[in-house]
């Protein structure tokens, strides 16, 4: 005697198309979503990089203050006067500064610099590329760009142009110095770093103080 089994019948289904539809929303909104990411880890590395580079240009520019002596017209505040210089002052404006020792001078409170890495040939001593920094200031009424150039094999060229430089990375440099502050015999000075350029937002901006005599 034989049985016989019942034969089992296979179903096969297909996607709908609502679920297709719910699946490419999905995958849509994941895709935009690590895109979204992507750009935010973008801009945030790159406003650090700037943010790095404009805190090494005012601890920068405040060493170079630091070096002058206290009754130089680039760092006294004028008797009679509270403070000397601007965080917002612009290009070209020069400002006659006598101190109580009777040296005077038109000072600049303010200077640019201009970035770039990378650059090979010319005055760059290393065609591999190198770092450079072109900073501007007035020498007896004139315009004077001076360009360092740092090789990574570590030598380190100047350059002197009348010329303006044409690198892409630019920071404005001002600063400002307060008699007095924060306590009677000694000087406050502050320098602001903005970035010209709008290569992230909002704008990169750092300020940094010292005190000195």
């Amino acid at each position: 005697m034989s049985a016989s089994c019942p034969s089992k019948k296979q179903h096969s289904r297909g996607f709908t198309l609502i679920e297709t539809m719910v699946a490419i929303a999905v995958l849509t909104i994941g895709l935009i979503s690590v895109a979204a990411l992507a750009t935010t880890m973008l801009m945030t590395g790159k406003r650090s990089k700037y943010m790095a580079l404009a805190s090494t240009l005012a601890s920068e520019k405040l060493e170079d203050l630091s070096r002058y002596p206290s009754d130089a017209p680039e760092v006294c505040v004028p008797s009679g006067s509270t403070s000397v210089g601007s965080l917002t002052t612009s290009p070209g404006v020069l400002q006659t500064t006598t101190c109580a020792s009777g040296a005077s001078g038109s000072i600049p409170y303010y200077d640019d610099v201009d970035i770039s890495f990378g650059m090979g040939g010319g005055d760059c001593p290393n065609a591999g590329g190198c770092f450079s920094e072109t900073v501007s200031s007035v020498v007896s009424g004139s315009t004077q760009y001076t360009t360092t150039y740092h090789s990574p094999d570590g030598r380190i060229i100047t350059v002197t142009s009348s010329s303006a430089s044409t690198q892409k990375m630019t920071f404005h440099r001002r600063w400002l110095i307060e008699a007095d502050t924060p306590v009677t015999g000694v000087r406050r000075v502050t320098v602001v770093v903005t970035m010209a350029n709008n290569a992230v937002n909002p704008p990169v901006t750092y300020q940094m103080s010292s005190v000195r005599p």
